[in-house]
Protein backbone atom coordinates (compact mmCIF):
# COMPACT_ATOMS: atom_id res chain seq x y z
CA UNK A 1 0.00 0.00 0.00
CA UNK A 2 2.87 2.40 0.77
CA UNK A 3 3.48 2.85 -2.98
CA UNK A 4 0.02 4.42 -3.44
CA UNK A 5 1.03 7.96 -2.47
CA UNK A 6 -2.38 9.58 -2.94
CA UNK A 7 -4.11 6.99 -0.75
CA UNK A 8 -1.43 7.30 1.94
CA UNK A 9 -1.70 11.10 1.95
CA UNK A 10 -5.48 10.91 2.38
CA UNK A 11 -5.07 8.46 5.29
CA UNK A 12 -2.54 10.75 7.02
CA UNK A 13 -4.57 13.91 6.50
CA UNK A 14 -7.70 12.23 7.91
CA UNK A 15 -5.69 10.59 10.75
CA UNK A 16 -7.24 7.23 9.83
CA UNK A 17 -6.25 4.64 12.46
CA UNK A 18 -7.35 1.80 10.19
CA UNK A 19 -4.06 2.14 8.32
CA UNK A 20 -1.79 2.00 11.38
CA UNK A 21 0.71 -0.76 10.73
CA UNK A 22 -0.06 -0.87 7.00
CA UNK A 23 2.53 1.84 6.31
CA UNK A 24 4.56 4.52 8.09
CA UNK A 25 4.99 8.20 7.31
CA UNK A 26 8.57 9.50 7.31
CA UNK A 27 8.91 13.30 7.56
CA UNK A 28 12.03 14.56 5.81
CA UNK A 29 12.16 17.93 7.57
CA UNK A 30 11.99 16.57 11.13
CA UNK A 31 13.67 13.18 10.72
CA UNK A 32 10.85 11.36 12.49
CA UNK A 33 8.40 8.67 11.41
CA UNK A 34 4.77 8.37 12.47
CA UNK A 35 1.74 6.16 12.20
CA UNK A 36 -1.02 7.46 9.87
CA UNK A 37 -3.24 8.41 12.82
CA UNK A 38 -0.60 10.61 14.52
CA UNK A 39 -2.43 13.42 16.37
CA UNK A 40 0.17 16.00 15.35
CA UNK A 41 -0.54 18.49 12.56
CA UNK A 42 0.09 16.59 9.28
CA UNK A 43 3.28 17.66 7.49
CA UNK A 44 3.27 19.17 4.03
CA UNK A 45 2.76 16.59 1.32
CA UNK A 46 6.12 17.37 -0.29
CA UNK A 47 7.87 16.53 3.01
CA UNK A 48 6.25 13.09 3.38
CA UNK A 49 7.57 9.77 2.23
CA UNK A 50 5.97 6.41 2.91
CA UNK A 51 7.73 3.25 4.02
CA UNK A 52 6.41 -0.28 4.58
CA UNK A 53 7.89 -1.02 8.02
CA UNK A 54 9.28 0.58 11.16
CA UNK A 55 12.56 -1.20 10.40
CA UNK A 56 12.78 0.52 7.01
CA UNK A 57 12.21 3.89 8.69
CA UNK A 58 14.90 3.23 11.28
CA UNK A 59 17.31 1.97 8.67
CA UNK A 60 16.76 5.18 6.69
CA UNK A 61 17.75 7.21 9.75
CA UNK A 62 14.32 8.26 11.05
CA UNK A 63 13.43 8.11 14.74
CA UNK A 64 10.06 7.19 16.21
CA UNK A 65 7.56 9.97 16.93
CA UNK A 66 7.18 10.56 20.67
CA UNK A 67 3.48 11.37 20.37
CA UNK A 68 2.03 8.54 18.30
CA UNK A 69 4.67 5.90 19.17
CA UNK A 70 4.48 4.21 15.74
CA UNK A 71 6.56 1.22 16.81
CA UNK A 72 3.67 0.11 19.06
CA UNK A 73 1.00 0.08 16.33
CA UNK A 74 -0.66 -3.27 15.48
CA UNK A 75 1.30 -5.43 13.08
CA UNK A 76 0.55 -5.36 9.38
CA UNK A 77 -2.45 -7.59 8.62
CA UNK A 78 -0.84 -8.41 5.29
CA UNK A 79 1.31 -11.12 6.87
CA UNK A 80 -1.81 -12.92 8.14
CA UNK A 81 -3.47 -13.05 4.74
CA UNK A 82 -0.53 -14.42 2.75
CA UNK A 83 1.43 -17.66 2.70
CA UNK A 84 4.34 -16.69 0.44
CA UNK A 85 7.97 -16.63 1.55
CA UNK A 86 7.96 -12.99 2.67
CA UNK A 87 4.84 -13.40 4.82
CA UNK A 88 6.15 -16.61 6.36
CA UNK A 89 9.49 -14.89 7.04
CA UNK A 90 7.74 -12.01 8.80
CA UNK A 91 5.78 -14.40 11.02
CA UNK A 92 9.00 -16.22 11.93
CA UNK A 93 10.84 -12.98 12.69
CA UNK A 94 7.96 -11.92 14.94
CA UNK A 95 8.31 -15.29 16.68
CA UNK A 96 11.97 -14.54 17.43
CA UNK A 97 13.61 -17.00 15.03
CA UNK A 98 16.33 -14.56 13.90
CA UNK A 99 17.33 -13.86 17.52
CA UNK A 100 17.49 -17.57 18.30
CA UNK A 101 18.82 -19.08 15.06
CA UNK A 102 20.15 -16.15 13.02
CA UNK A 103 19.44 -15.42 9.36
CA UNK A 104 20.73 -18.88 8.26
CA UNK A 105 18.16 -20.50 10.58
CA UNK A 106 15.39 -18.33 9.14
CA UNK A 107 16.42 -19.19 5.58
CA UNK A 108 16.59 -22.91 6.36
CA UNK A 109 13.04 -22.92 7.71
CA UNK A 110 11.82 -21.23 4.54
CA UNK A 111 13.80 -23.48 2.20
CA UNK A 112 15.74 -20.58 0.64
CA UNK A 113 19.30 -19.33 0.79
CA UNK A 114 20.09 -16.48 3.18
CA UNK A 115 20.84 -14.25 0.18
CA UNK A 116 17.42 -14.94 -1.36
CA UNK A 117 15.64 -14.14 1.92
CA UNK A 118 17.62 -10.89 2.27
CA UNK A 119 16.75 -9.89 -1.28
CA UNK A 120 13.04 -10.64 -0.99
CA UNK A 121 12.61 -8.84 2.33
CA UNK A 122 14.56 -5.79 1.20
CA UNK A 123 12.54 -5.59 -2.01
CA UNK A 124 9.18 -5.65 -0.23
CA UNK A 125 9.89 -4.17 3.20
CA UNK A 126 12.89 -1.93 2.64
CA UNK A 127 14.85 -3.80 5.33
CA UNK A 128 16.54 -7.16 5.76
CA UNK A 129 15.89 -9.73 8.48
CA UNK A 130 18.53 -8.33 10.85
CA UNK A 131 17.04 -4.83 10.65
CA UNK A 132 13.52 -6.20 11.15
CA UNK A 133 14.65 -8.21 14.18
CA UNK A 134 16.46 -5.14 15.56
CA UNK A 135 13.27 -3.07 15.28
CA UNK A 136 11.41 -5.79 17.16
CA UNK A 137 14.07 -5.86 19.89
CA UNK A 138 13.72 -2.10 20.26
CA UNK A 139 9.95 -2.40 20.62
CA UNK A 140 10.30 -5.16 23.24
CA UNK A 141 12.83 -3.05 25.12
CA UNK A 142 10.43 -0.12 25.13
CA UNK A 143 7.63 -2.30 26.49
CA UNK A 144 9.83 -3.51 29.34
CA UNK A 145 11.22 -0.05 30.08
CA UNK A 146 7.77 1.52 30.25
CA UNK A 147 5.72 -1.23 31.90
CA UNK A 148 8.12 -2.96 34.29
CA UNK A 149 10.49 -2.05 37.08
CA UNK A 150 13.24 -4.34 35.81
CA UNK A 151 16.81 -3.04 35.98
CA UNK A 152 18.02 -1.84 32.58
CA UNK A 153 20.54 -4.68 32.35
CA UNK A 154 17.73 -7.22 32.69
CA UNK A 155 15.68 -5.30 30.12
CA UNK A 156 18.53 -5.47 27.60
CA UNK A 157 18.96 -9.21 28.18
CA UNK A 158 15.23 -9.93 27.94
CA UNK A 159 14.80 -7.90 24.75
CA UNK A 160 17.55 -9.90 23.01
CA UNK A 161 20.41 -7.39 22.92
CA UNK A 162 23.93 -8.77 23.01
CA UNK A 163 25.29 -5.99 25.26
CA UNK A 164 24.20 -3.07 27.41
CA UNK A 165 26.07 -0.73 25.07
CA UNK A 166 24.17 -2.00 22.03
CA UNK A 167 20.90 -1.69 23.97
CA UNK A 168 21.60 1.93 24.99
CA UNK A 169 22.71 2.94 21.49
CA UNK A 170 19.69 1.35 19.80
CA UNK A 171 17.17 2.90 22.19
CA UNK A 172 18.72 6.36 21.78
CA UNK A 173 18.86 6.01 18.00
CA UNK A 174 15.31 4.69 17.55
CA UNK A 175 13.48 6.80 20.14
CA UNK A 176 15.78 9.83 20.56
CA UNK A 177 15.64 9.20 24.31
CA UNK A 178 17.78 7.25 26.74
CA UNK A 179 16.23 4.22 28.47
CA UNK A 180 16.01 6.21 31.71
CA UNK A 181 14.21 9.08 29.96
CA UNK A 182 11.74 6.64 28.38
CA UNK A 183 10.89 5.18 31.80
CA UNK A 184 10.47 8.63 33.36
CA UNK A 185 8.15 9.77 30.53
CA UNK A 186 6.02 6.63 30.90
CA UNK A 187 5.67 7.20 34.65
CA UNK A 188 4.58 10.81 34.12
CA UNK A 189 2.08 9.79 31.42
CA UNK A 190 0.58 7.03 33.55
CA UNK A 191 1.33 4.34 30.96
CA UNK A 192 2.69 1.86 33.48
CA UNK A 193 0.35 -1.03 34.24
CA UNK A 194 -0.39 -2.11 37.83
CA UNK A 195 2.36 -4.48 38.90
CA UNK A 196 1.84 -7.97 40.25
CA UNK A 197 4.95 -9.55 41.81
CA UNK A 198 6.63 -11.97 39.41
CA UNK A 199 4.69 -10.81 36.35
CA UNK A 200 4.96 -8.32 33.52
CA UNK A 201 1.86 -6.33 32.58
CA UNK A 202 1.38 -4.71 29.18
CA UNK A 203 -1.25 -3.78 26.61
CA UNK A 204 -1.79 -5.50 23.28
CA UNK A 205 -3.26 -3.03 20.75
CA UNK A 206 -5.64 -4.04 17.98
CA UNK A 207 -7.59 -2.48 15.13
CA UNK A 208 -11.17 -1.66 16.05
CA UNK A 209 -13.80 -2.96 15.95
CA UNK A 210 -13.37 -6.15 17.95
CA UNK A 211 -16.21 -8.36 19.17
CA UNK A 212 -14.63 -10.52 21.88
CA UNK A 213 -17.59 -12.84 22.58
CA UNK A 214 -16.74 -15.71 20.25
CA UNK A 215 -12.99 -15.16 20.68
CA UNK A 216 -12.84 -15.63 24.44
CA UNK A 217 -15.97 -17.76 24.54
CA UNK A 218 -14.44 -20.34 22.20
CA UNK A 219 -11.12 -20.46 24.05
CA UNK A 220 -12.80 -20.89 27.43
CA UNK A 221 -15.54 -23.32 26.36
CA UNK A 222 -12.92 -25.68 24.90
CA UNK A 223 -10.32 -25.06 27.64
CA UNK A 224 -8.33 -28.08 28.83
CA UNK A 225 -8.30 -28.29 32.64
CA UNK A 226 -4.84 -27.63 34.05
CA UNK A 227 -3.69 -25.91 30.84
CA UNK A 228 -6.38 -23.21 30.45
CA UNK A 229 -8.89 -21.48 32.69
CA UNK A 230 -11.15 -18.42 33.05
CA UNK A 231 -10.41 -16.53 36.26
CA UNK A 232 -11.20 -12.98 37.41
CA UNK A 233 -12.34 -11.88 33.96
CA UNK A 234 -9.25 -13.19 32.16
CA UNK A 235 -8.44 -16.15 29.95
CA UNK A 236 -5.33 -17.80 31.40
CA UNK A 237 -3.16 -20.55 29.96
CA UNK A 238 0.30 -22.09 30.16
CA UNK A 239 2.86 -21.53 27.41
CA UNK A 240 5.66 -23.78 26.16
CA UNK A 241 8.45 -21.41 25.03
CA UNK A 242 11.96 -21.86 23.58
CA UNK A 243 13.83 -21.08 26.83
CA UNK A 244 11.29 -22.21 29.41
CA UNK A 245 7.62 -21.94 30.25
CA UNK A 246 5.16 -19.19 30.99
CA UNK A 247 1.65 -18.35 32.10
CA UNK A 248 -0.40 -15.60 30.45
CA UNK A 249 -3.62 -13.89 31.53
CA UNK A 250 -5.49 -12.04 28.77
CA UNK A 251 -8.27 -9.60 29.61
CA UNK A 252 -10.47 -7.98 26.92
CA UNK A 253 -10.65 -4.18 27.07
CA UNK A 254 -12.36 -1.46 25.02
CA UNK A 255 -9.22 -0.45 23.11
CA UNK A 256 -6.62 -3.09 23.98
CA UNK A 257 -6.16 -6.56 25.45
CA UNK A 258 -4.62 -6.54 28.90
CA UNK A 259 -1.75 -9.04 29.03
CA UNK A 260 -0.07 -10.27 32.21
CA UNK A 261 2.86 -12.64 31.72
CA UNK A 262 4.84 -14.76 34.17
CA UNK A 263 7.93 -16.23 32.47
CA UNK A 264 10.64 -18.55 33.73
CA UNK A 265 13.08 -16.89 31.29
CA UNK A 266 12.71 -13.27 30.20
CA UNK A 267 14.32 -14.03 26.84
CA UNK A 268 10.94 -15.52 25.88
CA UNK A 269 9.05 -12.24 26.23
CA UNK A 270 8.99 -11.31 22.52
CA UNK A 271 7.91 -14.82 21.53
CA UNK A 272 5.21 -14.93 24.21
CA UNK A 273 3.75 -11.59 23.06
CA UNK A 274 3.83 -12.68 19.42
CA UNK A 275 2.02 -15.94 20.18
CA UNK A 276 -0.65 -14.24 22.25
CA UNK A 277 -1.30 -11.72 19.47
CA UNK A 278 -1.49 -14.62 17.01
CA UNK A 279 -3.89 -16.62 19.21
CA UNK A 280 -6.28 -13.66 19.51
CA UNK A 281 -5.85 -12.64 15.84
CA UNK A 282 -5.04 -9.08 16.92
CA UNK A 283 -3.28 -8.05 13.70
CA UNK A 284 -6.38 -8.66 11.58
CA UNK A 285 -7.94 -5.85 9.53
CA UNK A 286 -11.63 -6.12 10.52
CA UNK A 287 -12.69 -3.31 8.18
CA UNK A 288 -11.41 -5.20 5.14
CA UNK A 289 -12.88 -8.51 6.32
CA UNK A 290 -16.31 -7.14 7.18
CA UNK A 291 -16.53 -5.04 4.02
CA UNK A 292 -16.11 -8.15 1.90
CA UNK A 293 -18.56 -10.27 3.92
CA UNK A 294 -21.21 -7.52 3.79
CA UNK A 295 -21.39 -7.96 0.01
CA UNK A 296 -23.54 -11.05 0.71
CA UNK A 297 -26.98 -9.68 1.66
CA UNK A 298 -27.75 -12.73 3.83
CA UNK A 299 -24.49 -12.47 5.77
CA UNK A 300 -24.51 -8.66 6.10
CA UNK A 301 -26.97 -8.51 9.06
CA UNK A 302 -24.71 -10.78 11.13
CA UNK A 303 -21.72 -8.56 10.41
CA UNK A 304 -23.64 -5.38 11.23
CA UNK A 305 -24.90 -6.82 14.50
CA UNK A 306 -21.42 -7.67 15.91
CA UNK A 307 -18.63 -6.44 13.61
CA UNK A 308 -14.99 -7.27 14.12
CA UNK A 309 -15.16 -10.97 14.96
CA UNK A 310 -11.76 -12.62 15.08
CA UNK A 311 -10.68 -16.23 14.50
CA UNK A 312 -9.68 -17.90 17.79
CA UNK A 313 -6.34 -19.53 17.12
CA UNK A 314 -3.74 -21.31 19.22
CA UNK A 315 -0.29 -20.73 20.70
CA UNK A 316 0.94 -24.17 19.57
CA UNK A 317 -0.01 -25.70 16.22
CA UNK A 318 1.01 -29.24 17.21
CA UNK A 319 -1.09 -29.03 20.38
CA UNK A 320 -4.13 -27.91 18.42
CA UNK A 321 -3.72 -30.71 15.85
CA UNK A 322 -3.78 -33.29 18.65
CA UNK A 323 -6.83 -31.65 20.20
CA UNK A 324 -8.60 -31.53 16.83
CA UNK A 325 -8.29 -35.30 16.50
CA UNK A 326 -9.44 -35.82 20.11
CA UNK A 327 -12.51 -33.74 19.24
CA UNK A 328 -13.52 -35.71 16.16
CA UNK A 329 -17.20 -36.71 16.36
CA UNK A 330 -17.51 -36.07 20.11
CA UNK A 331 -18.92 -33.25 22.22
CA UNK A 332 -16.86 -30.32 23.48
CA UNK A 333 -16.99 -31.75 27.01
CA UNK A 334 -15.78 -35.17 25.86
CA UNK A 335 -12.90 -33.62 23.91
CA UNK A 336 -11.83 -31.67 27.01
CA UNK A 337 -11.95 -34.87 29.08
CA UNK A 338 -9.74 -36.78 26.61
CA UNK A 339 -7.25 -33.89 26.48
CA UNK A 340 -7.19 -33.52 30.27
CA UNK A 341 -6.23 -37.19 30.67
CA UNK A 342 -3.28 -36.74 28.30
CA UNK A 343 -2.21 -33.61 30.19
CA UNK A 344 -2.30 -35.38 33.55
CA UNK A 345 -0.36 -38.37 32.25
CA UNK A 346 2.20 -36.70 29.97
CA UNK A 347 2.20 -32.94 30.60
CA UNK A 348 5.01 -31.12 32.39
CA UNK A 349 4.02 -29.68 35.80
CA UNK A 350 4.17 -25.91 36.33
CA UNK A 351 3.59 -23.70 39.35
CA UNK A 352 0.80 -21.12 39.27
CA UNK A 353 0.61 -19.01 42.45
CA UNK A 354 -2.04 -16.77 40.86
CA UNK A 355 -4.51 -19.47 39.82
CA UNK A 356 -5.28 -23.11 39.13
CA UNK A 357 -3.07 -24.00 36.16
CA UNK A 358 -0.91 -27.07 36.68
CA UNK A 359 0.64 -28.36 33.43
CA UNK A 360 2.00 -27.57 30.00
CA UNK A 361 0.19 -29.43 27.25
CA UNK A 362 2.40 -32.45 26.43
CA UNK A 363 4.78 -32.15 23.50
CA UNK A 364 4.59 -34.60 20.57
CA UNK A 365 7.83 -36.16 21.82
CA UNK A 366 6.26 -36.83 25.23
CA UNK A 367 3.09 -38.22 23.65
CA UNK A 368 5.06 -40.53 21.36
CA UNK A 369 5.28 -43.02 24.20
CA UNK A 370 1.58 -43.22 25.00
CA UNK A 371 -0.20 -46.56 25.06
CA UNK A 372 -3.05 -46.48 22.49
CA UNK A 373 -4.96 -49.09 24.46
CA UNK A 374 -5.26 -46.64 27.36
CA UNK A 375 -7.28 -44.24 25.20
CA UNK A 376 -11.04 -44.58 25.63
CA UNK A 377 -11.94 -43.98 22.00
CA UNK A 378 -12.64 -46.10 18.91
CA UNK A 379 -9.71 -48.05 17.51
CA UNK A 380 -9.73 -46.09 14.24
CA UNK A 381 -9.39 -42.77 16.06
CA UNK A 382 -6.60 -44.17 18.21
CA UNK A 383 -4.75 -45.03 15.01
CA UNK A 384 -5.36 -41.52 13.66
CA UNK A 385 -4.05 -39.95 16.87
CA UNK A 386 -0.93 -42.11 17.18
CA UNK A 387 -0.07 -41.63 13.50
CA UNK A 388 -0.41 -37.87 13.86
CA UNK A 389 1.73 -37.81 17.00
CA UNK A 390 4.45 -39.89 15.32
CA UNK A 391 4.52 -37.54 12.32
CA UNK A 392 4.73 -34.47 14.57
CA UNK A 393 7.44 -36.02 16.74
CA UNK A 394 9.74 -37.13 13.90
CA UNK A 395 9.36 -33.85 12.00
CA UNK A 396 7.73 -35.32 8.89
CA UNK A 397 4.66 -33.13 9.57
CA UNK A 398 5.92 -29.62 10.36
CA UNK A 399 3.09 -27.42 11.60
CA UNK A 400 3.56 -23.81 12.64
CA UNK A 401 3.09 -20.18 11.78
CA UNK A 402 5.62 -20.59 8.96
CA UNK A 403 3.77 -23.48 7.31
CA UNK A 404 2.89 -23.36 3.65
CA UNK A 405 -0.89 -23.76 3.94
CA UNK A 406 -1.44 -25.93 0.88
CA UNK A 407 1.58 -28.15 1.56
CA UNK A 408 0.39 -28.65 5.15
CA UNK A 409 -3.10 -29.57 3.92
CA UNK A 410 -1.61 -32.17 1.57
CA UNK A 411 0.40 -33.75 4.39
CA UNK A 412 -2.58 -33.81 6.75
CA UNK A 413 -4.90 -35.31 4.14
CA UNK A 414 -2.38 -38.11 3.59
CA UNK A 415 -2.77 -39.26 7.21
CA UNK A 416 -5.37 -41.95 8.00
CA UNK A 417 -8.56 -40.62 9.54
CA UNK A 418 -8.08 -37.05 8.33
CA UNK A 419 -11.06 -35.71 6.43
CA UNK A 420 -11.86 -32.22 5.17
CA UNK A 421 -13.26 -30.99 8.52
CA UNK A 422 -10.17 -31.88 10.58
CA UNK A 423 -7.76 -30.56 7.97
CA UNK A 424 -9.63 -27.28 7.53
CA UNK A 425 -10.08 -26.59 11.24
CA UNK A 426 -6.32 -27.06 11.71
CA UNK A 427 -5.65 -24.77 8.73
CA UNK A 428 -7.98 -22.16 10.21
CA UNK A 429 -7.04 -22.18 13.90
CA UNK A 430 -3.50 -23.58 13.98
CA UNK A 431 -1.98 -22.34 10.71
CA UNK A 432 -3.94 -19.09 10.43
CA UNK A 433 -5.29 -19.46 6.89
CA UNK A 434 -7.97 -16.71 6.71
CA UNK A 435 -9.73 -18.54 3.87
CA UNK A 436 -10.06 -21.94 5.54
CA UNK A 437 -13.66 -23.14 5.31
CA UNK A 438 -15.81 -25.83 6.99
CA UNK A 439 -18.80 -26.45 4.68
CA UNK A 440 -19.53 -29.85 6.25
CA UNK A 441 -19.53 -28.55 9.85
CA UNK A 442 -22.93 -29.13 11.47
CA UNK A 443 -22.97 -25.69 13.09
CA UNK A 444 -22.13 -23.97 9.82
CA UNK A 445 -24.79 -25.92 7.91
CA UNK A 446 -27.43 -25.26 10.57
CA UNK A 447 -26.66 -21.52 10.51
CA UNK A 448 -26.67 -21.45 6.71
CA UNK A 449 -30.07 -23.14 6.62
CA UNK A 450 -31.49 -20.65 9.13
CA UNK A 451 -30.25 -17.68 7.09
CA UNK A 452 -31.56 -19.01 3.80
CA UNK A 453 -28.09 -19.86 2.50
CA UNK A 454 -27.41 -23.20 0.77
CA UNK A 455 -26.83 -25.88 3.39
CA UNK A 456 -25.28 -28.69 1.35
CA UNK A 457 -21.45 -28.56 1.28
CA UNK A 458 -21.12 -28.24 -2.49
CA UNK A 459 -23.72 -25.48 -2.79
CA UNK A 460 -22.32 -23.65 0.23
CA UNK A 461 -18.81 -23.72 -1.24
CA UNK A 462 -20.16 -22.17 -4.43
CA UNK A 463 -21.98 -19.43 -2.48
CA UNK A 464 -18.91 -18.78 -0.29
CA UNK A 465 -16.76 -17.94 -3.32
CA UNK A 466 -17.90 -14.36 -2.82
CA UNK A 467 -16.59 -14.36 0.76
CA UNK A 468 -13.00 -15.12 -0.25
CA UNK A 469 -10.33 -14.63 1.00
CA UNK A 470 -12.06 -14.32 4.40
CA UNK A 471 -14.14 -17.51 4.65
CA UNK A 472 -12.63 -18.38 8.07
CA UNK A 473 -14.18 -15.18 9.41
CA UNK A 474 -17.50 -16.03 7.77
CA UNK A 475 -17.42 -19.29 9.76
CA UNK A 476 -17.17 -17.25 12.99
CA UNK A 477 -20.24 -15.21 12.05
CA UNK A 478 -22.18 -18.36 11.15
CA UNK A 479 -21.21 -20.16 14.34
CA UNK A 480 -22.29 -17.10 16.34
CA UNK A 481 -25.94 -17.64 15.36
CA UNK A 482 -26.13 -20.59 17.75
CA UNK A 483 -26.66 -20.15 21.49
CA UNK A 484 -23.59 -22.17 22.44
CA UNK A 485 -21.02 -21.30 25.14
CA UNK A 486 -18.35 -20.82 22.46
CA UNK A 487 -20.23 -17.71 21.34
CA UNK A 488 -20.61 -16.02 24.75
CA UNK A 489 -18.23 -14.15 26.99
CA UNK A 490 -17.79 -16.36 30.07
CA UNK A 491 -19.71 -15.14 33.09
CA UNK A 492 -17.87 -14.21 36.26
CA UNK A 493 -17.58 -17.30 38.38
CA UNK A 494 -17.92 -19.58 35.37
CA UNK A 495 -16.36 -22.98 36.01
CA UNK A 496 -12.70 -23.18 35.01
Amino acid sequence: MYTDTDRCVRAVQSKDARFDGWFFTAVRTTGIYCRPSCPAVPPKVENMSFLPSAAACQQAGYRACKRCRPDTSPGSPEWNARADAVARAMRLIQDGVVDREGVPGLAARLGYSARQVERQLNAELGAGPLALARAQRAQTARLLIETSGLPMGDVAFAAGFSSIRNFNETVREVFALTPGELRARAARAGRQEPRVPGTLSLRLPYRAPLTPDNLFGHLVATAVPGVEEWRDGAYRRTLRLPHGSGIVALTPGPDHIGCRLALTDLRDLTIAISRCRWMLDLDADPEAVDEQLRTDPLLAPLVDEAPGRRVPRTVDAAEFAVRAVLGQQVSTAAARTHAARLVTAYGEPVEDPQGGLSHLFPSPEALAGLDPEALSMPRSRRATLTTLIAALADGSLPLGIDSDWEAARARLNALPGFGPWTTEVIAMRALGDPDAFLPSDLGVRKAARGLGLPSTPAALIARAAGWRPWRAYAVQYLWATDDHPINRMPAEGAPS
